[in-house]
């Protein structure tokens, strides 16, 4: 798969050893209680609403409503993560959704549930996740100056809670109630805030907290030059526009749809089973992607990403239970790889000063279209069939990643590793251009100096 062991086994046990530390270790806690709780999510959603009368449509809007907020309001929360301490912002972000939960946790216990509430909290949510999450790329670089090997750690933690959190789910939807999982999912926001609580996070390379000023002027500026940032770099916007496809025709129908045709056919459980089995699926993408250091990473993820077709052509082939598990563990594989991937080159290839506005230009535009497949999935099912709409959601994996391949400056993006870290305004990671070095300044020289 284009892969390359380590420059020597020295080098590598150093890499290895960088990763972890005790402030990473809680920073790996927090990211892997928090994806427990993510992924309960969608077991008491679609067990939930289906208990009180509504359909794969409802579940689909619900899950819309956090993504669209996510989606639409990202790229403001990359600029506050390059103005203000990310620690505060994901902390904070972390308090809201423990509210959220809790009060949705009581709707449910109550019987009480209306479809508007629970997308009302599903918005809120998606606005603290978009708070959150464009921090999380800086901070994986601060902490560790093996960046994939910290990414492939986190994945591996976070695919481990998605093999427990479905499972779990499923028992407690069974033996209790829908409102017990979120009131575990609430739960998993409390300890996640804790861990972030009792991190000390090493102070930003020189120059990443160089924003315009203050007011809503300077506001606009630093969103201009995130953008412009982003649009010079050939191959991440590529993968985002290929992404956009993705969302609305694979992504997006597939996990409600996927959802609620498991839990009508076969219960709840059995969805718990198939999702625990892409969580499976997704540590041994992660231990992967620890292993394998390809050259040409995004390549290599392209190439793993084809078998998540498994997933949506099983569920929508009608095949068993245990087929539908074996189909969701490769695509988990193959997720896992490519995110990981996806993540090193990016926070490899771009300047510390704008990692945090890039990153959430990056995720706006690979979710954007991520609500839009997921509000559709529903009207789709009725026209088409369930069946069928996860049968197109299959091939039309496939078509992407071969687009993916087709385009010359993502398969030819070759890795960057060591050495000093990108400035802005410098386009890394041309295929023409050899490896260089990936350690942020943060990193090559570690400071006593703790960001409050």
């Amino acid at each position: 798969m284009d892969a390359t062991s380590a420059r020597s086994a020295p080098q590598g046990a150093t890499a290895r050893r960088a990763v972890w530390s005790r402030d990473f270790a809680l920073f790996f806690t927090a990211r892997a209680v928090a994806r427990l709780g993510d992924t309960m999510l969608p077991v008491a959603l679609a067990a939930g609403l289906l208990q009180h009368g509504y359909g794969a449509g409802a579940v689909g809007l619900a899950m819309a409503a956090t993504a669209a907020a996510f989606a639409g309001l990202v790229v403001f929360g990359g600029v506050l993560a390059d103005r203000f301490s990310t620690r505060r912002l994901m902390i904070g972000a972390d308090l809201v959704r423990l509210g959220t939960q809790a009060l949705a946790a009581a709707l449910f216990f109550s019987g009480h549930v209306v479809l508007w509430q629970i997308c009302a909290i599903g918005f809120v949510n998606g606005v603290a996740g978009a708070v959150f999450q464009p921090g999380v790329a800086s901070t994986v670089p601060r902490l560790s100056s093996d960046v994939q090997g910290a990414n492939g750690a986190i994945r591996v933690a976070e695919s481990a809670a998605q093999l427990a959190g479905p499972a779990v789910a499923g028992l407690l939807v069974g033996f209790a109630s829908p409102g017990g999982v979120f009131a575990a999912h609430a739960t998993t926001y409390a300890l996640s805030a804790l861990c972030l609580l009792l991190l000390r996070l090493p102070p930003p390379a020189q120059g990443s907290r160089a924003v315009s000023g203050r007011g809503s002027r300077a506001f606009r500026a630093d969103l201009v030059q995130g953008w412009r940032e982003f649009r010079a770099r050939r191959w991440l916007w590529s993968v985002i526009a290929v992404w956009c496809v993705y969302m609305i025709a694979v992504w997006g129908p597939t996990v409600p749809l996927v959802a609620a045709e498991v839990v009508q056919e076969h219960g709840a459980r059995a969805y718990g089973l198939v999702n625990s089995a892409l969580g499976a699926g997704t540590v041994v993408g992660g231990l992967l992607a620890l292993r394998l250091r390809p050259r040409r990473m995004l390549r290599a993820g392209a190439i793993a990403l084809v078998g998540f077709a498994a997933f949506p052509a099983s569920v929508g082939a009608g095949l068993d239970v245990p087929v539908m598990a074996a189909g969701a563990a490769v695509a988990g594989a193959g997720m896992s790889f490519w995110g990981v991937m996806w993540a090193t080159s990016v926070q490899t290839q771009v300047p510390p000063d704008v990692l945090n506005r890039i990153h959430a230009y990056d995720v706006a535009g690979s979710l954007a279209m991520m609500p839009v497949g997921q509000a559709l999935a529903g009207p789709a099912a009725s026209a088409l069939g369930a069946d069928h709409v996860l049968l197109v959601a299959g091939a039309t994996s496939f078509a992407v990643c071969a687009a993916l391949l087709l385009i010359p400056a993502v398969r030819g993006l070759v890795r960057v590793d060591t050495g000093t870290a990108p400035t802005a305004g410098t386009v890394t990671g041309a295929a023409t251009t050899p490896p260089g070095p990936a350690r942020t300044a943060a990193a090559a020289e570690p400071s006593r100096a703790r960001e409050p």
